[in-house]
């Protein structure tokens, strides 16, 4: 039974079916995980969207930056931009199926091999403070104001930088947006956790007295395994105890599906080049 993770596929409907076919993908056999931003940038976001729904649960996203942006616009928080290619969404007949099903999705998965090892996945990343288990907690905390009643005044107060760091004293709106932050817009931060979001380079570009999540000194999760996306100027990364897979499909680079066996340990890369549908800037 193959296990695929999936970089961000940002609403490149073709881009999927293409991996899932070079992969000889079978719904009864295989099981793909999509590390977030399924839609929006590109050019068939419907089309990812009802394609996953009729999949079921062989299909397991989470939620990225863009997804929630979905919403937002959708609830009217945030109107869409001029680079946004969320119409055919929010104008389609099943509108309503496909917001519900999107917000049904978590922030944040976890998968264990027969030695016990954990993979988290996350669109983004994860605070230095926050162990596996706490990350966990932390996105169905928010995950359950977004997948019930309370979606429409949770996104209200969704958007916004500060707070920046972490604190387990924050409530309300703070603490929902520091959860949120770190999981589907960090990648730069200080070595205490302290999150930037000017800065979009690679990992070897880092602002002065920034560094990469994931170089974090004395990350908890730096003995468990974290895969992620959301970073396309970071390009693929796969090492023992990350790995990274957002590759930029959208902008003309790959889209890649990280096959990894039971223990982890033994994995394959897929890639398939993507047409650009949308230039940078």
């Amino acid at each position: 039974m193959p296990t695929y993770l999936i970089g961000d596929v940002q609403g490149c409907h073709g881009a999927l079916t293409r991996l899932l076919n070079h992969i000889s993908f079978s719904p009864s056999r295989d099981t793909v995980y999509l590390l977030g931003d399924l839609i929006n940038r590109g050019p068939e976001s419907v089309e990812v969207l009802r394609y996953c729904m009729e999949l079921g649960d062989v299909i397991k996203p989470l939620l990225g930056n863009h997804d929630l942006h979905l919403l937002a616009s959708a609830y009217g928080v945030r109107k869409p931009g001029k680079r946004d290619t969320l119409q055919s969404i929010l104008n389609a007949p099943d509108r309503a199926a496909l917001l519900h099903w999107i917000s049904q999705q978590p922030l944040a998965r976890s998968i264990q091999n027969p030695q016990g090892q954990r993979l988290l996945m996350v669109h983004a990343g994860v605070l230095p403070q926050w162990s596996l288990e706490e990350t966990l907690q932390l996105a169905d905390e928010v995950h359950q104001q977004i997948k019930g009643e309370a979606l429409p005044q949770f996104l209200m107060h969704m958007y916004g930088n500060l707070p920046n760091h972490w604190d387990n004293s924050f409530t309300g709106s703070d603490r929902n947006r520091v959860i949120v932050n770190a999981l589907t817009r960090i990648r730069f931060c200080t070595a205490q956790g302290a999150m930037d979001f000017e800065s979009s380079e690679a990992a070897d570009a880092a602002p002065a007295g920034l560094m990469p999540w994931f170089g974090c000194p004395d990350r908890k999760t730096a003995q468990d395994i974290v895969a992620f996306g959301h970073w396309s100027t970071l390009g693929l990364v796969n090492r023992p105890n990350l790995m990274a897979l957002d590759t930029g499909c959208v902008w003309g680079g790959c889209l890649s599906a990280m096959e990894i066996g039971a223990d982890f340990s033994e994995r394959q890369l897929h890639q398939i080049h993507c047409e650009q549908a949308q230039k940078p800037g």
